[in-house]
């Protein structure tokens, strides 16, 4: 009961964002833009214009696996929002080339959340490893002290995170109104994709923090 009371708001809270975001992203991957612009265009001349000549927008497999790589330096667009030319896709194209102009900047959290992201990968691996170890043998509440501290990873990760998504939306709005990439009557549908899309990082962090809560709580509770 007690890892129900923790777990299901962040899962419900988890499966809204997902509801809204698809809802959105499919709302407005039925309305074109008005430049005729595709994504892939969009985040080429948003590219071009800080000077960012160097990085390529490529296309990938798959929906909504858009992403910037650092380490590649490349801008990478799922097939739909690649040679879509819809309020979603250039929506989408420009959050990511956000996060493009946040490298070129050197912005310190984008640079922290880079840092985070090997750490993260090793804790996420090292807590399946632990779960599986503790099921096997009965011990998960031994293990509890290192889940607690692989946690704090996971939230410090999702705590970073959210800010820099935000960001990367906020910058991608003024680009596309900046350089006309977008019209005034489109702002709105621009606004709902992208704020859709940030409340997963939401769900993300306050699920990880009620976890975190979940496993701290059980920790005391084991002592007592």
């Amino acid at each position: 009961m007690l890892f129900l009371l923790f777990l299901v708001p962040g899962l419900l809270l988890g499966i809204w964002a997902q509801i809204k975001l698809h809802h959105a992203y499919n709302k407005y991957s039925e309305v074109p833009t008005e430049s005729g612009l595709s994504g892939a265009e969009a985040a080429r001349r948003i590219l071009d214009d800080a000077g960012l000549n160097n990085v390529p927008v490529e296309r990938v497999e798959g929906q909504l696996t858009d992403h910037y790589d650092p380490t590649k330096r490349a801008l990478v667009l799922s097939e739909g929002n690649y040679d879509n030319r819809t309020i979603a896709a250039v929506g989408v194209a420009a959050h990511e080339a956000g996060h493009a102009l946040q490298h070129q900047q050197a912005w310190a959290l984008f640079n922290a959340r880079m840092a985070l992201v090997p750490i993260t990968q090793f804790a996420s691996a090292a807590y399946m490893g632990i779960f599986f170890l503790g099921f096997i043998f009965h011990s998960f509440n031994l293990m509890l002290p290192i889940v607690i501290g692989i946690f704090s990873i996971i939230t410090l990760f999702q705590l970073v995170t959210l800010p820099v998504e935000y960001d990367a939306s906020s910058r991608a709005k003024v680009e596309l109104f900046r350089l006309g990439l977008v019209r005034e009557p489109e702002r709105a549908g621009v606004s709902q994709v992208l704020n859709a899309a940030a409340l997963t990082y939401v769900a993300a962090l306050v699920s990880s923090i009620l976890q975190l809560l979940y496993y701290i709580t059980a920790a005391r509770s084991d002592r007592s």
